[in-house]
């Protein structure tokens, strides 16, 4: 028998282990990678060289009712891309209500450090500017 067929009947073999639920080299998932170790075969074996036993075993797995391993995992991930997705559209709304407020707040800021300018323009000014005395100076000092 060429190695060929003997791996396309290992694999067959392994198939009907696994439907069956008498698994003896893989934990029974309905996964490729659980197929491949049961019938002792590389993984490439059924995702290169036998991509139509891998095909055959997933519309048996789908034919029986069931839900392939890894589709399941697939539809997980999907959920939970789906939930975080929605979470992130939450923020990003929140962000956008924040940002609006802020630059509500920065406009009356400017407005009102525009007028208190104004105001502080307009005022006749009560400061007046002293006499500069000499740097050693110390009669203003209090030293004698």
């Amino acid at each position: 028998m060429s190695p060929a067929l003997d791996e396309r009947d290992r694999i067959r073999a392994a198939m009907d282990r696994i439907l069956d639920g008498q698994p003896q080299h893989s934990n029974g998932a309905l996964t490729i990678v659980a197929l491949a170790a049961e019938a002792q075969v590389p993984r490439n074996a059924l995702t290169q060289r036998h991509t139509d036993l891998k095909n055959e075993f997933y519309e048996k797995v789908r034919a029986r009712g069931e839900t392939p391993d890894s589709e399941k995992r697939l539809r997980q991930q999907i959920r939970k891309l789906k939930e975080l997705r929605a979470a992130d559209a939450e923020e990003l709304r929140r962000l956008r209500e924040d940002n609006e407020a802020l630059v509500g707040a920065l406009h009356q800021a400017v407005t009102e450090n525009r007028h208190l300018r104004q105001q502080l323009a307009e005022q006749p000014s009560n400061v007046r500017v002293l006499p500069a005395h000499g740097v050693g100076d110390k009669s203003n000092r209090g030293y004698r």
